[in-house]
C-alpha cells in the first residue's frame, strides 16, 4: 500500500494542501458556493471570528483604561490648577491691605474676576476669618458665609475638597491669607468643574474609535486575502470534498496497475504505491530513504533521481522488462523531484517485433495514400509510386504502363502488349534496369507475363534460379544479377477491370528475400497506384480532347485588315481547360472588332460553350450591331444554352453516360475601332476593363460601364466611346492574367499597368512583356491576351462628299467618282463603281429622307459607301421580266464582294466592297538561250 510520511511531506509535495481527515463534512447543495462569512465552520470564517473578538476585547480594554486615565488626569489636573491660582491669589502683593481696606469687595472683585477668567476657573472667592465672601463671580452671593470646609486654612493650611457644585462635582482649594505676622487675616478660595477639565477623553475617543475600526478592517481584508489563497490553492474544495478526493487519491494508488513513485529534490523516496513496491520489490517502509539505498538496479535508480524526461523507456529490473515515464515535477512551480510511472511490459516483449513491422507497414500505405497520386499525370503518378517504395518495402521499383496508357487510351489485352518503362528508382542511380521511355514486350515465361495473364502478384525469392525471368533479356538480367539484385515481387496493376501495366519490387541480396506475406502489402501499394495512374489516364484523355477542341476553336492567325497590327497569346491552365477565347473581326468600312471572354468553370463542357459563344459573336458581327446590342444578344444566348442544358446530374442519351451541367454565366469586351475617325466603341459584360496606352507610354483603364456577366438578363449594356491618337495600344485580357490565389486582382492591375508603361513596343513586343511580369508559376486559369497598336488611313485614302437629294446629280457624282479613281489609279473597277454607287445614291434619293453624304475609302478593297437619315433598310429581291424596277440591289450584289446596311445613331449607311484587280505577276525567267516568257 501507499505510504506517506506525515505532514512535512504532505507540505512539500502538495503545497497549499492539507493532510487527509476522517473528519466528514456535509457535501453543500450544488451549484452553490458557500461563503465565507456564511460558513464559521471554514478557516477563514474561525480565523476572521478570533480576529473579530480580539479587536474587540482590545477597544473595550483601551476604552475602559482611556476613562479612568483621564478621569485620574482631570482630578489631578483640577486639583492643582485650583491650589495653584488660590495660593496665588492668596499671596498676591496688596491682598491683606486691601482686606483691610474701607471697601475690599470693590477692590478685590475686579481682580478676583480677572484671575478667574484667565486661569479658567468656576470661581475664585475672597472671604474673611468668619467666612464671609468678599468676592464672588455671582455679585449676589457676596457677603454670604462661604460653602465648604475652610478651618484648615485659618489655621494656615491649604486644603482641597471635592464635591457637587452648582456646575457639577468640582475640585475646590481654600489657602490662607497671611499679613506680616504671620496671622490669618482671611482665605481665598478657587475651584473648577472636574467636567470641564476632562474633555480631553472626548478628543481621544474618536481616535480610540478609529483605531478599532481599522483593525476589523485590516482583520477582515486579511480574512479575505486568505480565503482567496486558501480556495486557490484547494481549486475551490471544501474540507469535505478534499476529504474525498485524497480518499479517491488513495483508492486510485490502490487500484491501479501501474506503479507511481515520486521522489523529492534530495533523491529521497516520498511515495510508492502497492504495484510500484511489487515491481521494484522494495523493501518494508522505503519512504524518506535515499533511493540508491533501496537495492534497486542501477539503471532505474538514476532514471528515477535524473529528472530526466523519459516517455515508455524500457529498462530491465530483475526478470522484468519495465515501461518507464519520467517526468520532473517543478515543470509548473512544484516541488523539485520527479514522478515515474512504471508499466509491466515483459509480456508485450515477444509481440513487440511483430507490432513494430505492422505498424511500418500501416505506415507505408498511409504515406502512399497521401504521396501517390498527387496529380494527374500518368508519368508522375508511376514516379511517385516508385519512390514512396524506396528504399522502405523495396530496394529498387520499376513500373511498366502498356504503351496507350500515358497518351490516355484505353489498353488493349495486355497479354503481348508493347509495355512503356514509366518510371525507375532505387537506392543508387547506376542500376542496369530499362530506362524510363524504353519501349519493349515481355516474354512468356517471366513473372510479369504470368502475373498479367492471372491477374496475381507473382514473387520470385532468388532471381539466380528463375530461368523464366532470364529469358526475357539474357545480357540485361544477368548485368541485374551480378548488380546484386536477387528477389523479386511483380504485382499487375489493375483499376476497373483493366490491366494498365505492372509494378516490379526487387530487392539486393543484402536484404530479406521478399515473403509470402509480405505480397499482400505489395497488392496494397499497386491497388492504390493503379487507382491513382487510371484516373491520371482518364483524365489525359479529356484534357487531351479538351484541349484539341478548344484549339480547334480559337483562331490560329490573325485575319487581313488595316485599322490595327494585332499579337495575341492564348496560355491554357496548368491543370484543366478552360472557356476563354479571344477574336480579331474585320468590319465593314475598314473596322475591326477585338473581342476577348471567358467561360465560367473548365473541361469540355466550358470548351463547348466558348465555341459557341464564339460563333455567335461572328454571326452577330456580319450584322454590324453595335457593341451593346451584341452583348445584348449573348446575354440572351447564354440564358438559352442554361435553359436548354439537362438538369445538374441527368444524363443525356448518346452523351457517354457524363451529366451535363448548365453554365453559369460568361464575360465579355466587345470593341470596334475605326481606322477614319479613330474612334474605339467599347462595351463590356462582367470583363475586367482594357488596357489602352498612349503613344507617350501613358497607361489608362477607361471607365467602361461595367454590365453584369452574360446570362443573368434583366439588365442592359452601355457603350463608351474613346478617340485614341494613331500608334495607342488597345490591350484586352482575361482576368486569369491579372487574378491569382496570392494575388489580388488590384494587385494585379498595378502590375499591368508598369508592364505597359513602355513607348515605342510592338504588339508583339508588348504580349511578351506582359507575361514576362505577369504570369504565375503555376497558373490556375486560362489566360488570352491580345495587344493592338492603332493605325489610321491616309487623309488621301478617304474621300467624302454631300450629294443633293436630285436625281440630275447622279451623273455629277459619277464623274467625280471616275475621276477620283483615276487618281488612285483604279479606272479597272471605275465602271463598276459608277454601276454600284449610282443605285445606291439613286435608291437613297428616291426611298430616304435628309441629307445624303458619300464616302469612299481606298484600303485592300474600293468600299463605297451611302449614308442618309433614313432607318429602312432596303431588301434584296428578284424582279419578274415585266417589274420595272427591282434590279438594282440585285445588280449590286452581283458586282460587289459584299453589301449591307448598317445603322448609326443618324440613319444608316449602306456600303459595298468591291474587290481591287490583282497587280501582275513578275516575268518568270527561263535560262533557255537568254528567252524571256
Amino acid at each position: 500500500m501507499a505510504r506517506f510520511m506525515g505532514r512535512s511531506w504532505v507540505a512539500r509535495v502538495f503545497p497549499g494542501r492539507r493532510p487527509r481527515s476522517r473528519r466528514r463534512e456535509r457535501p453543500q447543495a450544488a451549484g452553490r458556493r458557500p461563503r465565507v462569512w456564511a460558513n464559521v465552520r471554514s478557516v477563514a470564517s474561525q480565523v476572521f471570528v478570533l480576529q473579530l473578538i480580539i479587536v474587540l476585547l482590545l477597544g473595550a480594554a483601551a476604552t475602559a483604561a482611556l476613562v479612568l486615565q483621564v478621569r485620574h488626569d482631570a482630578t489631578d489636573e483640577a486639583r492643582g490648577r485650583s491650589i495653584a491660582v488660590a495660593e496665588s491669589f492668596a499671596n498676591a502683593p496688596g491682598m491683606v491691605r486691601a482686606l483691610h481696606s474701607r471697601d475690599p469687595t470693590a477692590v478685590l472683585q475686579p481682580k478676583a474676576e480677572a484671575a478667574r477668567k484667565k486661569s479658567g476657573l468656576d470661581f475664585v472667592v475672597v472671604m474673611k476669618t468668619d467666612g464671609i465672601r468678599i468676592t464672588h463671580p455671582n455679585p449676589k452671593r457676596i457677603g454670604h458665609h462661604y460653602i465648604g470646609t475652610i478651618a484648615p486654612a485659618m489655621h494656615g493650611h491649604t486644603t482641597t475638597d471635592t464635591g457637587p457644585g452648582t456646575l457639577g462635582e468640582s475640585m475646590d482649594a481654600v489657602a490662607p491669607i497671611f499679613n506680616s505676622h504671620h496671622k490669618v487675616v482671611g482665605a481665598v478660595g478657587a475651584g473648577i468643574t472636574i467636567k470641564k477639565v476632562s474633555g480631553l477623553a472626548d478628543r481621544q475617543m474618536p481616535l480610540l474609535i478609529g483605531a478599532v475600526t481599522a483593525s476589523l478592517a485590516l482583520a477582515t481584508s486579511g480574512t479575505a486575502l486568505v480565503s482567496k489563497r486558501l480556495r486557490r490553492q484547494t481549486r475551490g474544495l471544501e474540507p469535505g470534498e478534499m476529504t474525498r478526493m485524497y480518499e479517491h487519491h488513495d483508492a486510485v494508488l490502490h487500484a491501479v496497475r501501474e506503479g507511481v513513485v515520486i521522489v523529492d529534490g534530495d533523491a529521497r523516496l516520498v511515495l510508492a504505491n502497492d504495484e510500484a513496491s511489487r515491481l521494484l520489490d522494495l523493501p518494508p517502509r522505503p519512504e524518506g530513504r535515499p533511493v540508491h539505498q533501496l537495492g534497486l538496479d542501477s539503471g532505474i535508480a538514476d532514471l528515477l533521481v535524473s529528472r530526466r524526461v523519459v516517455t515508455d523507456e524500457v529498462l530491465v529490473t530483475g526478470d522484468r522488462l519495465l515501461a518507464v515515464n519520467n517526468r520532473p515535477t517543478d515543470r509548473d512551480g512544484g516541488p523539485p523531484g520527479g514522478v515515474a510511472t512504471l508499466r509491466d511490459s515483459t509480456e508485450l516483449r515477444a509481440l513487440s517485433g511483430r507490432a513494430d513491422v505492422a505498424q511500418k507497414r500501416l505506415k507505408l500505405l498511409y504515406d502512399a495514400s497521401v504521396e501517390v497520386g498527387t496529380t494527374l499525370d500518368v508519368g508522375r503518378t508511376a514516379e511517385e509510386l516508385a519512390r514512396v517504395a524506396v528504399p522502405r518495402f523495396a530496394d529498387f521499383v520499376t513500373v511498366d504502363l502498356a504503351e496507350p496508357v500515358p497518351r490516355g487510351e484505353e489498353p488493349p489485352a495486355v497479354g503481348g502488349a508493347e509495355m512503356c518503362r514509366a518510371a525507375v528508382h532505387g537506392i543508387r542511380p547506376d542500376a542496369p534496369f530499362y530506362p524510363v521511355g524504353e519501349r519493349f514486350s515481355f516474354a512468356e515465361s517471366t513473372p510479369q507475363a504470368w502475373g498479367l495473364g492471372s491477374g496475381q502478384a507473382v514473387v520470385e525469392d532468388d532471381l539466380t534460379r528463375a530461368a523464366g525471368w532470364q529469358a526475357q533479356d539474357p545480357d540485361r538480367t544477368a548485368k541485374i544479377i551480378g548488380y546484386g539484385v536477387r528477389s523479386l515481387v511483380t504485382v499487375p496493376l489493375r483499376a476497373r477491370g483493366v490491366l494498365l501495366g505492372v509494378v516490379n519490387f526487387w530487392r539486393m541480396a543484402e536484404r530479406d528475400p521478399f515473403e509470402e506475406e509480405e505480397v499482400t502489402l505489395a497488392e496494397e501499394l499497386a491497388s492504390h497506384a493503379a487507382v491513382c495512374i487510371d484516373n491520371a489516364r482518364r483524365y489525359t484523355r479529356e484534357h487531351t480532347m479538351a484541349v484539341t477542341l478548344q484549339h480547334s476553336l480559337l483562331p490560329r492567325a490573325v485575319p487581313a485588315q488595316s485599322a490595327l497590327d494585332v499579337a495575341f497569346r492564348y496560355l491554357p491552365a496548368e491543370s484543366g481547360v478552360g472557356g476563354d477565347w479571344f477574336d480579331v473581326i474585320p468590319l465593314p468600312g475598314a473596322r475591326v472588332a477585338l473581342v476577348v471572354g471567358d467561360v465560367v468553370g473548365h473541361g469540355l463542357h466550358a470548351a463547348a460553350t466558348m465555341g459557341r459563344l464564339r460563333t455567335a459573336v461572328h454571326n452577330f458581327s456580319t450584322l454590324d450591331l453595335p457593341p451593346d446590342e451584341i452583348l445584348s444578344h449573348l446575354d440572351d444566348l447564354v440564358a438559352r444554352i442554361d435553359q436548354d442544358e439537362s438538369p445538374l446530374g441527368q444524363d443525356i442519351p448518346g452523351g457517354g453516360g457524363e451529366p451535363l451541367t448548365g453554365a453559369t454565366g460568361a464575360t465579355c469586351l466587345y470593341a470596334i475601332y475605326d481606322p477614319v475617325t479613330r474612334r474605339c466603341t467599347m462595351a463590356r459584360a462582367g470583363h475586367p476593363p482594357p488596357a489602352v496606352v498612349s503613344p507617350d507610354g501613358s497607361v489608362e483603364f477607361p471607365d467602361l460601364p461595367a454590365g453584369p456577366p452574360l446570362g443573368l438578363g434583366g439588365l442592359p449594356f452601355d457603350t463608351a466611346e474613346l478617340e485614341l491618337a494613331e500608334n495607342s495600344h488597345i490591350v484586352l485580357y482575361t482576368d486569369g492574367l491579372i487574378e491569382d490565389r496570392r494575388r489580388e486582382i488590384d494587385i494585379g492591375l498595378e502590375m499591368l499597368r508598369d508592364a505597359l508603361a513602355h513607348p515605342g513596343r510592338s504588339p508583339e513586343e508588348v504580349c511578351v512583356e506582359v507575361l514576362d511580369a505577369l504570369l504565375p508559376a503555376r497558373p490556375g486559369d486560362d489566360i488570352a491576351l491580345i495587344a493592338a497598336r492603332t493605325r489610321v488611313l491616309a487623309p488621301g485614302a478617304v474621300v467624302t462628299s454631300d450629294v443633293p437629294s436630285d436625281p440630275a446629280a447622279v451623273a455629277r457624282v459619277r464623274a467625280d467618282v471616275q475621276r477620283q479613281l483615276a487618281e488612285w489609279g483604279m479606272e479597272e473597277v471605275a465602271f463598276t463603281a459608277e454601276l454600284v454607287l449610282s443605285e445606291l445614291i439613286t435608291n437613297a434619293i428616291r426611298h430616304a429622307t435628309g441629307p445624303i453624304r458619300l464616302q469612299l475609302l481606298r484600303d485592300r478593297t474600293l468600299i463605297c459607301e451611302v449614308s442618309d437619315t433614313s432607318s429602312t433598310s432596303p431588301h434584296l429581291r428578284y424582279a419578274t421580266p415585266v417589274d420595272e424596277g427591282g434590279r438594282g440591289l440585285f445588280l449590286v450584289a452581283q458586282f460587289a464582294e459584299r453589301w449591307g446596311t448598317r445603322y448609326t445613331a443618324g440613319g444608316k449607311v449602306i456600303w459595298a466592297e468591291l474587290a481591287l484587280p490583282e497587280p501582275p505577276e513578275p516575268p518568270v525567267e527561263i535560262g533557255v538561250a537568254g528567252a524571256r516568257l
